[in-house]
């Protein structure tokens, strides 16, 4: 589990299956220099870093066999994070059409993505067909970016009042769009569980890139979760928890166990970043005194995958 002030994740397999095929990552972005030779008495190669001025939240949840899933929901994430910070100018403000580019840009980068994982699996036949949802929240205060395909999700919860940013790309929310299907009767489904829309796997249809913009506000919680979480939970038991009072480690491991008494029938993973009022916003390490947005440069031809370089 990773663990912030204000902002924390964590992830578990559940009671059902062997293995866990979810995958999670919180990023604070800001920006650094690696030191080179000096007369300040710095050792080179040092890496300073600057006052953080953004964070980077995402969730993935692999599909494909023990070892697809796994492989799919981490290399979304890597190569999604990579091709994110060697592509895009961050903090730099955005007039209207440049925000225009820069959406487009994110939609590309999440094309690329599934692109990469079908390649992956071409190339290795014992992951062919493995696929993974993603959901990614990108954060320069005040403005949230939400990144999304699959049915995990993205909440917005403001005022005592819980909103859903994302869509679940599965038939079973198609049908209750087109009339074919109640409402009350879409979590029982037996086309709930069926996506449409992944990275990778074996659909012909083109992905759809969903992305939305919100501009946040002293307060507010975003909350990111896989489905092995929201199917168990109501607006009414996250309000709950959430208006506990708790840290963020411990409101994420809430929510994990609500979904274990419930079953736990799949793994299970949740981030919780929490905005504080406007009385404590010198202390807090999401809304960044960053007045400037990021400018985007995607490049049709990606680095090859090394976080740690």
């Amino acid at each position: 589990m990773i663990n912030s002030e204000n902002c924390c994740g964590a992830t578990d397999t559940g009671r059902k299956r062997p293995n866990n095929q979810d995958a999670f990552l919180i990023g604070r972005l800001a920006k650094s220099m690696l030191v080179g030779v000096n007369s300040l008495g710095i050792e080179p190669r040092t890496r300073l870093v600057g006052d953080d001025r953004g964070w980077l939240m995402l969730v993935a949840d692999g599909m494909g066999g023990h070892a697809g899933g796994e492989r799919a929901s981490a290399l979304a994430i890597q190569y999604l994070v990579k091709r994110l910070l060697n592509n895009v100018h961050w903090f730099i403000q955005l007039t209207p059409s440049e925000e225009e580019q820069f959406i487009a840009g994110l939609k590309n980068l999440l094309h690329d993505t599934h692109h990469e994982i079908q390649l992956e699996g071409r190339r290795d036949s014992t992951l062919e067909g493995m696929g993974t949802t993603l959901t990614m929240a990108y954060l320069v205060w005040p403005t949230l970016y939400v990144l999304h395909a699959g049915d995990s999700r993205c909440y917005l919860v403001r005022d005592s009042q819980v909103k859903c940013l994302t869509t679940d790309h599965t038939l079973a929310r198609r049908m209750v769009e087109s009339g074919g299907l109640r409402p009350e009767d879409e979590t029982a489904s037996r086309w709930s569980n069926v996506l449409w829309n992944v990275l990778g796997g074996r659909s012909e249809e083109q992905l759809k890139a969903e992305v939305h913009q919100v501009q946040l506000q002293h307060g507010d919680t975003i909350v990111l979760c896989s489905d092995g979480l929201h199917r168990y939970l109501s607006d009414a038991a996250l309000l709950e928890v959430l208006s506990t009072g708790q840290a963020c480690g411990d409101i994420c491991q809430r929510l994990i166990d609500l979904a274990n008494d419930q079953g736990g029938e799949d793994n299970i993973t949740v981030i919780v970043a929490q905005v504080p009022p406007a009385a404590q916003k010198h202390r807090d390490p999401l809304a960044s005194t960053a007045r400037d947005l990021p400018r985007a440069n995607f490049s049709s031809d990606p680095e090859t995958l090394d976080l740690n370089s």
